[in-house]
Parts: C-alpha cells; sequence; structure tokens
C-alpha cells in the first residue's frame, strides 16, 4: 500500500546576513589587529544579588543559590558565565554554517561544568591558588540539525569553538588588572 502523504520540509533557522559576515570577514582578513571592546556595569542590590547593566538593554540579574546564603532570584555567576559560552559557540556556529551555505534546522548548545568554591570566595574558606578555583571543567555538546551531513556539521562546530572568543577567553591564560576606580 502507497502512502499519499507529503513530506514537511524542514523549518530553518533564521538565516544571518551573509552578505554582511562576509564583509565583516574582508574587514577582519585586512586588519587582524582590530578589536572591539564590551564594557559592562554591576551595581550590588544587597546579599549576593547584582544588576549588571549592558549597553541599552534589561540588566542581566545574577545571585546565588539558597546553599550559598543567596536568595535564588536569578542564575550564580557562573551559570551567566556559562551562558555567555554557550551564546558564543551559537553564534559562531551559526556564522560558520552561513559562511558554508548550510541551514541549520536545530541549534542547541548543552554545557556542563564542575565548579567548587570551599574558598568560600576568599572569606576565610580553604586557602587555595587561582588554578585550583573556578571552572576545573567544561563539557559542551552540540545538537545541530541542517541540510548538512553529520561530518560537515561536526565540522562547522569544531571550527566554531577553535574561534570562539568566550571559549577561548577561558581556555588561555588572559591579561587581567582590577583596581579601585578614581
Amino acid at each position: 500500500m502507497t502512502s499519499n502523504t507529503t513530506q514537511t520540509p524542514p523549518a530553518y533557522l533564521a538565516p544571518i546576513d551573509w552578505h554582511g559576515l562576509t564583509k565583516f570577514a574582508e574587514k577582519g582578513r585586512s586588519n587582524p589587529e582590530i578589536r572591539g571592546k564590551n564594557n559592562v556595569r554591576t551595581v550590588a542590590q544587597g546579599q549576593f544579588r547584582t544588576l549588571t547593566y549592558v549597553g541599552t538593554h534589561e540588566p542581566v540579574v545574577v545571585d546565588e543559590p539558597l546553599h550559598l546564603f543567596g536568595e535564588d532570584t536569578a542564575p550564580a555567576p557562573g551559570e551567566v558565565a556559562l551562558s555567555g559560552l554557550g551564546g558564543c559557540l551559537a553564534v559562531g556556529i551559526s556564522a560558520v554554517a552561513a559562511w558554508k551555505k548550510i541551514k541549520l534546522s536545530k541549534l542547541e548548545v548543552l554545557i556542563e561544568a564542575d565548579i567548587g568554591n570551599p574558598a568560600a570566595w576568599g572569606a576565610g574558606g580553604a586557602e587555595m591558588q587561582p588554578a585550583q578555583m573556578g571552572f576545573q571543567d567544561i563539557r559542551v555538546k552540540v545538537l545541530i540539525e541542517g541540510d548538512a551531513s553529520r561530518a560537515e556539521l561536526d565540522e562547522i562546530v569544531r571550527h566554531a569553538n577553535f574561534y570562539s572568543p568566550v571559549a577561548n577567553t577561558m581556555r588561555n591564560p588572559i591579561s587581567f588588572s582590577i583596581s579601585l576606580a578614581d
């Protein structure tokens, strides 16, 4: 018995501007030393709840869970850092797919990380060295579907990971300074 049902084509994610992407890429090729700048302002509200202002957007709210003496009104700082990683990887994967003219129908970035705080933020906890604190292991899985083979999609993910600004910030030591404001 044959079926007369028609197969629905996959719904693709909204594409990015391919021409704009290629112009942006050319700008980077012609001036590889170019740097942008990110600025944010974080304001403490009390206990561990903070509001971080980024441009003209609604503030990013950060808190700690109840077991860490917060009010659990928002994600913890580490979770927000991981959300930045997930967002950056998704942007990169989308850009590389667009560059290769591959349409994506699904993209999810799943991140799991090991973090501890035995130093209690330096407030009388365990004596530790900086390398012993913060994320100790980050594991990322990408759910991706599109009009390409699994091998092509895997190459897109690997390529985007290699060039991800946030992933590289987490992987590589960077210059960091902190001081009192004037």
